[in-house]
């Protein structure tokens, strides 16, 4: 199966949940939460270390807001890449958060996640 082919809406409920998820286990700082449902390739690219020192030292990672807007969904090969306006609970602004998903071992997993 190939995501691109669902709609807009199916993958934004396919993504809804995930993205929470990162949201609450960045905010908590639980690496082994975080990286769950990441495809084999991504986990092993977000090695603990890595993802720790983002855990300890970036305040945004720390405190994201669940107060996020879906922007749109982009697709591309065997991928597709929903953006959000990610809000932080104690820095003013507004950031944007990419979750990449696709299918492994027939289970949608996360290929990327970055907030810029």
């Amino acid at each position: 199966m190939n995501i691109i082919e669902k709609s807009d809406e199916e993958i934004v409920a396919l993504a809804a949940p995930l993205w929470r998820d990162l949201v609450r286990h960045s905010n908590e700082g639980q690496y082994g939460e975080f990286v769950k449902n990441f495809s084999s390739s991504f986990a092993l690219a977000m090695n603990q270390i890595e993802v720790g020192h983002q855990f300890a030292n970036s305040e945004l990672a720390r405190n994201l807001s669940e107060d996020v807007d879906h922007l749109g969904v982009i697709r591309r090969g065997e991928h597709v890449t929903v953006l959000y306006r990610q809000r932080s609970t104690i820095r003013e602004g507004e950031w944007l958060g990419r979750l990449v998903l696709g299918y492994e071992d027939e289970e949608v997993r996360i290929f990327g996640a970055t907030i810029f």
